[in-house]
């Protein structure tokens, strides 16, 4: 006779558990989350406005899936018998009669088409606003310059994003501005015309466009984007996220909060109020409503037509340029109107795009930074950013003269002449008296550093003056206001070598010293308070 023992059994472990580790056995996902899930992030209000951007992109995303099930992106013409009674009856394409129906009779169509538009406008000044943060407070600095690049480019491509979507409902409005690309593509010399057959697909309107819009709109561009936006989530997890100067921080650290659960939740929670403010304007605010303007046709143009904002600017320069034009002796007409104002919207941006290179050169550090400036310590660069946005507001002011010439009664010559001016005249302007601000407010943090806050007591010493008491600061204060760094103008090197031989510096060299006066020499930057100077003051040997 034989006796077994009986083993107690086990208990199996939990459903989520048992998923959780199949799927670690064969992703490592386990070891991944626990070297990057308690990742410490700074926390400063001016970080939310990258989330914004991605989390206006990610609703743009939704929204659009939802669009892409009842538009039709077909320009053959159809008579229109749908619920809308003043479009009865009218010839318009299949895609304005289905972006109708959207509107009217999709349940939520209208308020999805809404938030989508909201969502692309406020995505694109998302960017705009962090991307002069990033400018402003040299987080575009050694190892981001790649990272700066790829945030370019997405604003770039946003707005082209941007006009192909608006320009899908083949209304009045946005067919208007369909033919202003046409002009810009007709004004490139020599191949302009070839160009115009092969984007359009015959003679303008052609019956291509809405469908090549529409698969550049919803799988070319977004798919660049969305590859470019977790390119440049790798990257910011990579280098670590930038930080402001404090008790604590410095370039080796981050002083903040574990990306999990803390830093996720409040990620959440604030998709969700984006995600509801736009789901609020755009209940409140109608946008784009193409049955105000019909459908488009060559022969008519929409009173007020304006593109969005962010591409105001484009038809600013081009309604401010003089029609010009020379008829070469071939016979091909170089339309300098619309020429130039290309030219300069590309290379203008494109000098914002190179920036980060030019500084590093003309600084020559080569170091990491991870510590932000203060727009007040880099004045000349704070400067130029001022000025380049001036310059982007003027000419949106030329984008919008007709709306401003009606609504403020201006004459619409005046408001063109302005601009023309205003080009040349308002950036410099801006940058001088940005730089001045900036070299004041410098002025300031010196004197706060060595004589502290003033409180507002006055107090009379025995001898009957009167003086302001002055509170000292504290270290945190003392740092923050002193942890900047400043550079030296950079010397064009021995004008002997190593052999005695004279050597003579290069035209390069020569620009590099040229500009690093102007950046960093006398006058263009107030010198920090040193150690030594604060010691001597508050060890009573000062005045």
């Amino acid at each position: 006779m034989s006796t077994t023992t009986e083993q107690p059994r086990r208990g199996k472990a939990p459903a989520g558990e048992r998923v959780a580790d199949w799927a670690d056995g064969r992703l490592g996902i386990y070891s991944l989350a626990k070297t990057n899930m308690r990742k410490i992030f700074p926390d400063h209000w001016s970080f939310m406005l990258g989330e914004v951007c991605l989390y206006s992109f990610i609703i743009i995303i939704l929204t659009g899936v939802y669009l892409t099930l009842f538009f039709h992106p077909s320009m053959n013409e159809i008579v229109y018998h749908g619920s809308y009674v003043p479009m009865q009856g009218v010839r318009m394409t299949e895609a304005y009669a289905s972006t109708l129906d959207i509107s009217f009779d999709v349940r939520g169509g209208l308020l999805i088409r809404q938030i989508h538009h909201w969502a692309a406008l406020i995505f694109l000044a998302g960017m705009f606003v962090h991307m002069m943060r990033v400018f402003f407070t040299g987080a575009f600095r050694k190892p981001r310059e790649v990272n700066w690049l790829f945030g370019f480019l997405l604003f770039v491509l946003g707005m082209f994003t941007g006009f192909t979507g608006y320009s899908l409902p083949d209304d009045l409005l946005s067919g208007t501005g369909v033919r202003f690309v046409e002009g810009a593509i007709l004004a490139v010399p020599v191949v302009g015309t070839y160009l115009q057959m092969f984007v359009f697909g015959g003679e303008f309107p052609g019956t291509d466009i809405i469908p090549r819009f529409y698969a550049i709109h919803i799988l070319l561009l977004p798919g660049i984007m969305l590859a470019l936006v977790v390119a440049h989530l790798i990257l910011v997890f990579h280098h670590k996220h930038t930080q402001y100067a404090g008790a604590g921080r410095t370039n080796k650290n981050v002083v903040g909060m574990p990306f999990m659960p803390v830093y996720m939740a409040k990620a959440g929670g604030f998709f969700f109020l984006v995600f509801g403010v736009i789901a609020v304007i755009a209940g409140a605010f109608t946008i784009n409503p193409v049955w105000a303007v019909g459908p488009y046709r060559p022969d008519h143009v929409s009173t007020g037509a304006q593109p969005d904002w962010y591409m105001g600017f484009t038809e600013g320069a081009v309604r401010a340029m003089p029609a010009w034009e020379w008829v070469l002796p071939t016979g091909h007409t170089l339309n300098f109107g619309v020429l130039i104002p290309m030219l300069l919207l590309v290379i203008v941006p494109g000098v914002l795009a190179v920036y980060p290179f030019f500084e590093s050169w003309l600084t020559g550090d080569k170091r990491e930074h991870h510590l932000l400036d203060r727009p007040r310590n880099v004045p000349t660069r704070t400067a130029f950013g001022a000025a380049w946005i001036s310059w982007y507001f003027v000419l949106m002011i030329g984008g919008g003269n007709d709306i401003i010439a009606t609504y403020f009664h201006l004459s619409i010559n005046a408001i063109t002449w302005f601009v023309r001016i205003g080009f040349f005249v308002v950036p410099p302007l801006v940058f001088i008296v940005t730089k001045r601000i900036c070299l004041g407010l410098q002025r300031r943090d010196r004197d706060k550093v060595l004589h502290g806050r003033e409180t507002g007591i006055i107090k009379r010493l025995p001898h009957g003056e009167f003086v302001e008491v002055h509170e000292a600061l504290s270290q945190a204060q003392l740092h923050r206001l002193t942890a900047h760094e400043q550079y030296t103008v950079a010397a064009l090197g021995p004008v002997v070598d190593e052999n005695g031989v004279e050597r003579k510096p290069t035209r390069k060299e020569k620009l590099r010293a040229r500009l690093s006066k102007g950046y960093f020499g006398e006058g263009n930057q107030i010198p920090k308070v040193t150690a030594e100077e604060y010691r001597e003051l508050t060890s009573g040997h000062g005045h």
